[in-house]
């Protein structure tokens, strides 16, 4: 059992405060999964549950843990440059428990993961691993100790779909406690059956963390019926109210009326008014405490996103690309023959394939190609942001580089309205979360008002009760996209036509192939 009992999480920086007071337990066999919008402390929270020390240089912690730290496994979000530069040998050695482990044992971790089992002797180093086998390698890491706990910091991130239901079947055949953080929505739906969900309603007010004992859709469907519920009521209590309150309002003038028209020279008259005036008033304050108890508008977190400009559109005769190559080379290596991609004004391609196939290297000379158009605007999004972000810049200097006062205004309303703290404004792009890095390159794109997106991997730092809403904003643009994805949503419901990257060229692929 993993037990944690009123944990508060304070940001040392901005003393925002990212849990308050929250408390769960999750036993053998669960497959919890940690939900939220970018920036709510999901990562802060599964560090603070391996060791605290991890998250002392930014953040304040009080409450308790009852658990044996020492039985988890922590999988973090990213390799360090050191552990990319080590070979796999003495990445595997890391582990204390790897030499004490049989070849039988050694061998029954690499069956586990469907890993070669030589590859842990290897010399290879390990960056040059895909994302599939660079993410089995972690979790080889981490069984060797043979945990009661797993907790993974985005273990779905930059895998194929091969690779992610593999992971899916993983999660499901754990036998331990497995909290993990994702967002990809398919990977969760498929293997949840607890949720925490920590959320920040508004600015200004406490954050709010939630436990659900139950899969994911189950838990948005309740979630969107009980906001919707509350909603309906509050506003029919309001209309009620307001009903009542405008008769109210009438009979208070009626006798204020009378009150001022009534003669000094007929008391009575004036103290039956005085009477019915106090009778009024009564029932004013009365009405004030209904207005009190009446049911609370809901305070939720929306994946609010901002929509591209109805007026960006291509005509479908446009080619916006005609893309022959006989060869794509990444150095001396041959990653593709005869790639043939044809696509026109409006159209949404997405790209799919293995990991290491050569599909981002594709896509950077597409982006080069398009880039240079002068009949079309065209924007390219990164899956390394540092390569279109300027990371020393804060946010706001980046939607406005010409730091005139209007456009920074502009600027900052329009990251209040992709939830962007106040403070987060000010800080380094460097230190906001990769869901931020995301919408920040997004909101760029439709203030520039570019007609042709080039997207790697657009969707995979963006937590998934935001994925829906981006997803609903790539769908309706007018413009054209080309995209690399693993994201089995946005294939599907964005994507007009599907290619799988092979060593033979794009083959055109079916979106039932595509396994929801």
């Amino acid at each position: 059992m993993l037990q944690v009992r009123d944990l508060t999480l304070t940001h040392t920086r901005d003393l925002r405060t990212l849990a308050e007071k929250f408390s769960f337990t999750l036993n053998e066999g669960d497959k919890a999964v940690l939900i939220g919008e970018e920036g709510n402390g999901k990562s802060t929270l599964l560090k603070w549950l391996y060791d605290p020390v991890l998250i002392e240089g930014y953040c304040q912690w009080s409450g308790q843990m009852v658990g044996d730290r020492a039985a988890m496994g922590y999988l973090a979000q990213e390799l360090t440059a050191e552990e990319r530069g080590m070979s796999l040998y003495q990445f595997c050695c890391e582990s204390p428990a790897f030499l004490d482990l049989s070849p039988r044992e050694l061998g029954e971790v690499a069956r586990q993961l469907s890993f070669p089992v030589e590859e842990y002797f290897s010399d290879r180093p390990v960056g040059t691993l895909s994302g599939g086998e660079g993410i089995k390698l972690q979790l080889s890491r981490l069984l060797f100790a043979r945990p009661r706990v797993l907790l993974l910091d985005e273990p779905s991130s930059d895998l194929d779909l091969e690779t992610l239901r593999w992971l899916e079947q993983f999660i499901n055949s754990y036998q331990g406690i497995l909290l993990y953080i994702s967002h990809d929505e398919t990977l969760i739906e498929n293997t949840a059956n607890l949720i925490l969900h920590m959320e920040h309603p508004r600015e200004g007010k406490p954050p709010r963390c939630t436990v659900h004992r139950s899969g994911y859709r189950d838990y948005v469907r309740r979630r969107e019926g009980a906001l919707a519920y509350q909603t309906q009521q509050a506003r029919k209590e309001r209309e009620e109210y307001e009903a009542k309150m405008e008769r109210f309002r009438r009979i208070q003038q009626g006798v204020e009326h009378d009150q001022n028209a009534v003669s000094r020279q007929d008391p009575h008259s004036g103290r039956l008014l005085k009477k019915k005036m106090h009778a009024v008033q009564s029932l004013g304050r009365r009405f004030e405490r209904e207005a009190a108890e009446m049911t609370a508008l809901p305070e939720v977190e929306e994946a609010v996103f901002l929509r591209f400009s109805p007026d960006i559109a291509l005509p479908a005769g446009k080619t916006v690309l005609d893309l022959r190559l006989d060869e794509l080379t990444a150095g001396d290596r041959v990653l593709a023959r005869d790639l043939r991609l044809h696509v026109s004004g409006g159209e949404k391609v997405g790209i799919l394939g293995r990991n290491g196939a050569g599909k981002t290297t594709l896509l950077r000379q597409i982006a080069a190609q398009l880039l240079e158009r002068r009949d079309l605007k065209a924007a390219y999004m990164s899956q390394d942001y540092a390569e279109t972000l300027p990371l020393d810049q804060t946010p706001v200097d980046y939607l406005a580089p010409s730091g005139h006062r209007d456009d920074v205004t502009r600027a900052r309303t329009f990251l209040g309205s992709i939830r962007f703290a106040r403070e987060e404004m000010f800080h380094p792009i460097r230190a906001l979360s990769g869901g931020q890095k995301a919408k920040l390159l997004l909101t760029r794109m439709m203030l520039e008002g570019s007609d042709v997106l080039v997207l790697d991997e657009p969707t995979r730092n963006f937590s998934p009760l935001s994925g829906p809403r981006v997803r609903e904003v790539l769908r309706s643009y007018g413009g054209s996209i080309i995209a690399v994805s693993h994201d089995r949503k946005f294939l599907v419901e964005v994507c007009d036509k599907l290619y799988t990257f092979t060593e033979s060229g794009l083959v055109l692929t079916e979106k039932e192939d595509v396994a929801i």
